[in-house]
């Protein structure tokens, strides 16, 4: 397994190694909401997750760490805690994607630290042993196996992503350090969510109540009310379902549900919520390109993609009504 210093473990606090820490440095999660000299930890903590819930990456604060007590290292660990407690699966899904995004950071700066190998090994050694990826390091570019980059790359639906688009050599594919990080994202970002979801929920703990039930406020903020129509095919039902969950829809199905809708007569006002529980949820990056698939923002209006396409990204969930249609928007339109 990876050996982990603090320094690593402030990186990667999601790894085996630091989900120790807490208990080796002899606390208990009590002393947490009972001192007052660790009650800035919880501070801490508590603001990481609204970090989260904005979109936005908690910034490291490289003096906090030096100290006897590194304040980020536990900050993570009492955030799940906390967000345990809350019991609110939106935010959980949320601070998972934020801390996967923070981690990607840091993999790409260690990938390519020319002064200390040690942490360029480090990152080959934690993309392997969590993602199964054998990286290679070949001058200022890395390679892995074909089979391993078909294997991750199912989630990307972008041309450059394809691998008739990559140079290919020997049977692996060349990868920048970025690409070879953002190759795993998804991955990082299950591996967390997963980690948070099974461990077990402490019973409530005296000091974290107000700090809880101010998590499930917040939550609330990211509910999102919708009317099912019978009309809606299975596909579109199954994304908004997705994004009610406050689960990741990928870019493809975003694509198939606002094309849809838009085609159907909503405006870009009616669409935008339904992507307010998104984990990566930007309002004005969604009002944006809302506007650009309905032409509001350019000279091409959208239109939504056939049942053909919806089944090649993994989307389709047919029901006999769909037998006859050849796209989602004829779904419930009878045939004469």
């Amino acid at each position: 397994m990876v050996n982990l210093g603090n320094d690593e473990i402030v990186k990667y606090p999601f790894l085996t190694e630091a989900g120790k820490y807490l208990n080796d440095k002899g606390f208990s999660l009590e002393q947490f909401g009972s001192d007052p000299d660790l009650k800035k930890i919880v501070d801490n903590a508590f603001e990481r997750i609204i970090t989260s819930s904005e979109g936005r990456i908690f910034k490291s604060d490289p003096a906090s760490n030096n100290s006897a007590l590194p304040l980020e290292i536990f900050s993570f660990l009492i955030a799940v805690i906390l967000l345990k407690l809350s019991g609110m699966n939106t935010l959980i899904r949320r601070f998972s994607l934020a801390e996967a995004r923070r981690a990607e950071k840091f993999l790409e700066k260690d990938l390519m630290n020319h002064q200390d190998a040690t942490k360029a090994k480090l990152s080959l050694q934690i993309l392997h042993e969590l993602f199964s990826v054998t990286v290679e390091k070949t001058d200022e570019e890395f390679t892995i196996l074909v089979s391993d980059y078909l294997k991750h790359s199912i989630n990307f639906h972008e041309r450059e992503w394809k691998l008739i688009n990559r140079k290919v050599t020997k049977g692996k594919v060349h990868l920048t350090p970025h690409e070879t990080v953002r190759l795993v994202r998804k991955e990082l970002d299950r591996h967390i969510y997963t980690k948070i979801n099974s461990s077990s929920t402490p019973q409530m703990i005296i000091g974290f109540e107000t700090y809880v039930d101010k998590l499930k406020q917040l939550a609330k903020k990211f509910e999102v009310k919708t009317v099912e129509s019978k009309e809606f095919p299975p596909c579109i039902k199954h994304a908004i379902e997705v994004l009610e969950k406050g689960e990741n829809l990928p870019h493809s199905g975003r694509f198939m549900l606002a094309t849809f809708l838009l085609n159907k007569g909503q405006t870009v006002e009616q669409i935008a919520p339904l992507f307010k529980n998104a984990p990566d949820y930007n309002p004005k990056v969604t009002i944006y390109q809302l506007n650009q698939l309905s032409g509001t923002s350019g000279t091409t209006e959208y239109k939504c993609p056939s049942c053909e396409k919806v089944k090649s990204k993994d989307l389709c969930f047919p029901v006999p009504a769909c037998d006859t249609i050849i796209n989602p928007l004829q779904f419930g339109r009878k045939r004469v």
